[in-house]
């Protein structure tokens, strides 16, 4: 079954995803960007992905080098990176359902009490395969 292996890269930290070929998440992490190139030869050790992909914004051209240097036997595709964190807000709220007196308002109006890099991703990933 095919894999991907999505990067939301920053200039801080970044979130990192491994999707199976139907968009669920086998796992997820938020990790500092100096960690990049370790971590993500370590997920290619342990996931065995078939696609790398980063999303496309400010801090993507270099992290894109730093993993191609790192991984020179990956290709590494971009995919669009628009408005990817509003949707990983959304995310986290549906795999974390609001409890209490806070269930009661929109989750829009909510925000995530940690980083949501990973979660953005999650979309990441799965719009690649959306557009295969």
């Amino acid at each position: 079954m095919e894999k991907i292996l999505a990067v939301d890269p920053g200039r801080d930290k970044c979130g990192v995803a491994v999707l199976d070929a139907d968009g669920n998440i086998i796992l997820h992490r938020v990790i500092a960007t100096g960690e990049l190139e370790s971590c993500i030869r370590a997920l290619c050790d342990e996931e065995a992905p078939d696609r790398l992909v980063i999303g496309d914004g400010t801090t993507s051209r270099g992290a894109k080098e730093r993993l191609h240097a790192a991984l020179p036997e990956m290709s590494v595709e971009t995919v669009d990176e628009y408005r990817t964190t509003d949707e990983a807000r959304l995310l986290y709220w549906e795999l974390n359902p609001p409890s209490g007196i806070k269930r009661l308002l929109p989750v829009t109006m909510l925000t995530p009490p940690c980083p949501v890099d990973d979660l953005a991703a999650v979309v990441l990933g799965r719009r690649f395969l959306a557009r295969k």
